[in-house]
């Protein structure tokens, strides 16, 4: 049986009419909402996809390395500091080693010692009152060519610097007093050949340290220069009252210097300046290396 319905216009449509008429209206529809939400859809995709690089880039930003952040101006102070920097490092990281413990040390801390600065000569452990307790090696390549005399400030971190100048050449002697409880009990003491420290320098032709106490030249040269020599003969207790680098004039050459501690006493690192002619634009620094007035 057909069911046949009129519309106003008083023509006839069937269910099935009817049915289809419905069909494509619904697929019109779908159409038609797709391409509503579709726009929407995609801004809400760039919406949170900038949200989550903003919130990365916050979070765990991409690493930005200025290299010129820490260029030189100073030509003079920039040849220094290449070749001094490894030097002290190792002289600094053996320092912080030594004074590490004010008290009598162990059988493992000195050999850890020597497992740490294979390029020490030695190191004594001596009682209150100058007595060697103990001492690695037990007979040293360098006998001391005079009784050492060790000054310390009371409870100061280190003893002063002695450096002995044997007939085989300079050993240093640098240590920390020992003490129990609050009583002096003695001190232990490290030495090394400092022409050692040459081995770390990049160019070790280049550089040469001064003893300023006792005027003393120590260079990885067989002979030094006379220009090299001739640093010797500067008032290094004057000039360190007011400076702790600069540049100086030695031999008719200009050297720059910089003075850093070894133990408790300064000595000086200085280099033939790479431009004698160059004028300084104020006061620049050598980084993280010292100071200067």
């Amino acid at each position: 049986m057909t069911t046949s319905f009129r519309d106003p216009s008083g023509s006839l449509l069937t269910r099935g009419r009817v049915l289809a008429a419905v069909l494509v209206l619904a697929c019109c529809l779908a159409v038609t909402a797709c391409g509503a939400f579709k726009p929407t859809w995609d801004e809400s995709k760039r919406s949170v996809k900038s949200t989550v690089i903003g919130t990365r880039d916050y979070i765990n930003p991409a690493p930005n390395i200025d290299v010129n952040r820490y260029s030189w101006e100073n030509p003079n102070q920039e040849k220094l500091a290449l070749l001094f920097s490894p030097v002290d490092a190792r002289v600094s990281e053996l320092m912080r080693y030594v004074t590490s413990q004010d008290f009598r040390p162990d059988d493992a801390w000195m050999k850890l010692l020597n497992m740490r600065f294979p390029w020490i000569d030695g190191v004594l452990i001596a009682d209150a009152n100058g007595e060697i307790l103990e001492r690695r090696p037990p007979v040293p390549v360098k006998r001391f060519s005079e009784p050492l005399i060790f000054e310390s400030i009371w409870r100061d971190t280190l003893v002063k610097t002695v450096v002995d100048y044997t007939d085989l050449g300079p050993e240093v002697y640098f240590g920390m007093p020992n003490f129990k409880e609050s009583e002096f009990v003695g001190l232990h003491v490290v030495s090394f050949d400092p022409r050692v420290l040459f081995t770390f320098c990049p160019n070790p032709e280049e550089l040469v340290i001064v003893d300023p106490y006792a005027h003393k030249i120590w260079s990885a040269a067989a002979t030094a220069s006379p220009a090299t020599e001739a640093l010797t003969t500067i008032a290094w207790d004057k000039v360190l009252l007011e400076h702790s680098q600069g540049t100086i004039e030695a031999g008719g050459k200009q050297f720059t210097w910089l003075a850093r501690y070894i133990g408790r006493d300064r000595f000086i690192y200085a280099t033939e300046s790479a431009n004698a002619t160059f004028q300084d634009k104020g006061l620049q620094l050598i980084p993280f290396f010292g100071s200067s007035k």
